[in-house]
């Protein structure tokens, strides 16, 4: 089925929109453009959205809008932004009531006439699909890069020939209600995460899982073989299993060798792919987000081009992103650590205590962690947002800590806070933005957080 072929069939039908933020609204023109009846619900005010609103509404798109904009929710199809999840009341009543329910992406991956690689994961999901991504690119192939990073690609699928690559990043809201098949599905790993949206821990498991359970025998599901809920979930799988593994060999799949060697394992031979020194960008779990890249498109991409791309990429802004070195100090913008684990993860790729910043708004999940790998690598701690208290209370509750190691600083305002951290550093030292939390109690997300944190050390005299 063509694009124009499922938006003839919606012609009759009554369709609603959940969310009219950027996600979406290439959807809304789509079937605004097919003559399709839509009505789009959002919290937004007429002036909030501005010259859209203007736009369609002119042209016949309905709008609910407001604080009660979910009250009255119906239609024959409906499209769910991705953090409006499908057990929500409202559309749940609506999908018993006969509504269909889905999403642009589901819809996109039901039209994709090229191969498919999907990944999904807790921490590095981002990077790994950028570098499976690039890898590609580098052996020939046409990549059309979207899902959780990029932009919408259903308003391009009929521009996307059968020997391209469409390369996606799902993210667990995006997969909860999504009966997905990719060519490739890749979990980089599974720990707690977004518990203040998902009903509970096994139900963000349970969405992550759906990247994988509709696969054909012949497609590829990559595994992480070192954290054990992503590697239980072989017991499931369909297709079949490849791993990757920084701790112990693995078939078919890569690995870290005890030496610092990447290597494939693969049929009984081996193939070493280049020393993980040579890695571009720092730490061991970029080391472990290029050994999943590998995985992923091994047979597609020569060793020697896995090995040339992972010496040259320089890593997605917001991760571990150098901004600049001022009077001496370094300062390290990884907004993209909205969870323990991925500051934890930062943390360990320096080798001399850091002045961190860190806080932002709860997600649901325990700081317990982060307690005993703030007082190894940080020597001030700059805490800020809702969760401020939460992890000063973690690092005060680790065993052997004692009060000033770190020292710890709680400043109300994002930009004091930076300030503060940056006047208390010495040369030598290295200031680093690693909230362990998402940015939504000030910013819309964790890109607008990262951009303020770049623009504010940028203007610094």
């Amino acid at each position: 089925m063509t694009l124009k072929e499922y938006l003839a069939s919606l012609r009759g039908r009554r369709v609603a929109v959940i969310g009219a933020g950027l996600s979406n609204r290439p959807l809304i023109g789509l079937l605004a453009d097919a003559g399709v009846e839509t009505t789009v619900y959002d919290k937004s005010t007429p002036a909030a959205l501005g010259a859209f609103y203007d736009k369609y509404s002119a042209r016949g798109v309905r709008f609910h809008l407001g604080e009660n904009y979910l009250e009255g929710l119906a239609g024959d199809v409906i499209f769910r932004t991705p953090s409006f999840l499908p057990f929500r009341p409202e559309l749940d009543a609506a999908a018993r009531a006969g509504a269909v329910v889905t999403s642009e992406m589901e819809i996109f991956m039901r039209l994709c006439p090229c191969p498919i690689m999907a990944v999904t994961g807790s921490d590095g999901k981002t990077t790994t699909t950028t570098v499976i991504a690039k890898l590609l690119e580098a052996a020939g192939r046409k990549v059309w890069l979207g899902g959780n990073i990029g932009h919408p690609l259903l308003a391009e699928v009929d521009q996307i020939k059968p020997e391209d690559a469409a390369v996606l990043e799902l993210s667990s809201f995006q997969l909860h209600s999504m009966d997905c098949a990719p060519d490739v599905a890749v979990i980089t790993n599974i720990a707690p995460n977004h518990l203040d949206i998902h009903r509970d821990y096994q139900d963000y498991i349970d969405a992550k899982k759906r990247i994988f359970l509709h696969q054909r025998q012949n497609a590829r599901l990559v595994l992480n073989r070192d954290n054990a809920v992503t590697a239980a979930c072989a017991a499931e799988a369909n297709s079949f299993v490849w791993w990757f593994s920084r701790k112990e060999p693995v078939s078919p799949g890569v690995y870290l060798r005890p030496d610092g060697v990447i290597c494939a394992s693969v049929g009984g031979e081996q193939t070493e792919i280049m020393p993980a020194s040579d890695i571009k960008v720092p730490g061991m779990h970029n080391v472990e987000n290029m050994m999943t890249a590998f995985a992923a498109v091994w047979g597609m991409v020569p060793p020697e081009v896995m090995a040339q791309v992972a010496r040259t990429f320089a890593g997605v802004a917001h991760r571990l992103e150098k901004i600049r070195v001022k009077d001496g100090v370094t300062f390290i913008n990884d907004s993209i650590a909205s969870s323990p684990d991925r500051t934890i993860a930062g943390l360990a790729c320096f080798s001399e205590k850091v002045i961190l910043i860190a806080g932002g708004k709860d997600k649901g999940v325990p700081f317990d962690s982060l307690g005993p790998a703030v007082c190894a690598h940080v020597k001030k701690l700059f805490l800020t947002g809702l969760t401020a208290e939460k992890i000063k209370t973690a690092v005060e509750g680790t065993e052997g800590y004692r009060p000033g190691a770190p020292e710890i600083f709680m400043i109300d305002d994002f930009t004091d806070t930076v300030l503060a951290a940056a006047a208390a550093a010495q040369p030598g030292d290295t200031v680093l933005l690693s909230p362990a939390s998402t940015s939504f109690d000030r910013f819309k997300n964790f890109e607008e957080r990262g951009d303020l944190f770049r623009k504010i050390v940028q203007e610094m005299k």
